[in-house]
């Protein structure tokens, strides 16, 4: 059994406590596929802070989304945490989301980084970027576009294309360089594959250590939480020997993965949900993004932690998210195109 059939079998088993206290003054109901133990900081501060109790089911983005749809207006659900733009708007388009006013959300969170019909926010990012064996490579591609370059022919390592970040990476692609550029430059990359697409983004840097690969992509909160505590196979070594570059400084930016969440269609208890939402885009919730979880603040000015400071300055792309993520199916089609699997 999967960690994600047991966390929705949980989520099951509590369905009926959770909603026979829906409606309970001084509760939220949270559906949440952020599976990170840092985030429980989160919660116990909102608690004390609010006195407001916090009840939660975790699972499967697309199956907690199905669920919501599932449960209609009888859902219990006041709010949906998840990661990646395209999860947002896969939420919005399957209406389990609400538009809210929040002056809060509004001044805080960056235009790119909410919803056209504030449906949902961003609150954290993760950059992501390359990442090479600097033994084996002393000309490291600089740009998204770099990558596709046939000097590097065997030597990248990257994730399967149903996984959520390949698909908002290409969208975005689309989205700054136009559909026929994203296709020629998916044909190129796939070349240039070392091995067939497979785990996470930890195995790409593991690839790199291992030698499997000598240029992989990863976002930078993995490398960063390697560098704050014991990974498997990312030693102190290892790590020393992976050089990394923030890709297309001189053009977009690098490409910025997203994690937030919106207010349930039906949350009964949306004044509740609100005040989540808006304490999410607080100094202290943003400053815990980055110290628990090696992430990158949406609010802008809020300080870094030493882990993800170390990763240095760059200049992130400014591409609106939520036209990103509209992209989706047709990145989808040119994957299918070039042989992306």
């Amino acid at each position: 059994m999967t960690q994600t059939t047991k966390a929705l079998l949980i989520g099951a088993t509590a369905l009926t406590a959770i909603a026979s206290s829906a409606y309970a003054e001084g509760e939220l109901n949270l559906y949440s596929s952020r599976h990170y133990d840092t985030d429980e900081r989160l919660y116990s501060d909102f608690t004390d802070m609010t006195g407001i109790t916090i009840n939660r089911i975790e699972g499967n983005a697309d199956e907690l989304i199905a669920r919501m749809e599932a449960e209609g207006a009888n859902s219990p659900a006041d709010i949906l945490l998840t990661v990646d733009t395209s999860r947002l708007e896969r939420a919005k388009e399957a209406g389990v989301l609400q538009s809210i006013d929040s002056a809060v959300l509004e001044t805080r969170i960056p235009e790119a980084l909410q919803d056209d019909d504030n449906q949902w926010f961003g609150f954290s990012q993760r950059a992501r970027i390359i990442f090479y064996d600097k033994a084996d490579v002393t000309d490291p591609p600089m740009s998204y576009v770099d990558l596709a370059d046939p000097a590097y022919e065997g030597m990248v390592c990257h994730r399967s294309s149903t996984n959520v970040y390949s698909q908002t990476l290409v969208s975005a692609i689309i989205e700054n360089h136009g559909t026929d550029a994203a296709t020629s430059w998916a044909e190129g990359f796939v070349s240039n594959f070392a091995r067939d697409p497979q785990g996470g983004d930890t195995d790409q840097l593991r690839g790199l250590v291992s030698g499997e690969c000598d240029i992989s992509i990863s976002n930078t909160y993995y490398f960063a939480r390697a560098l704050r505590k014991d990974v498997d196979g990312l030693n102190a070594e290892a790590l020393d020997n992976i050089g990394w570059v923030f890709p297309a400084q001189n053009a977009e930016g690098a490409h910025m993965n997203l994690s937030g969440g919106g207010v349930a269609a039906n949350a009964p208890n949306r004044d509740n949900a609100i005040a989540f939402l808006e304490y999410l885009a607080s100094d202290q919730a943003q400053e815990y993004f980055s110290a628990g979880n090696d992430e990158y603040p949406a609010v802008a000015g809020v300080g870094l932690s030493p882990s993800v400071a170390a990763l240095g300055l760059f200049r992130p792309d400014a591409v609106d998210l939520s036209e990103v993520a509209k992209n989706v199916p047709e990145a989808q089609a040119i994957f299918n195109q070039v042989g992306w699997e």
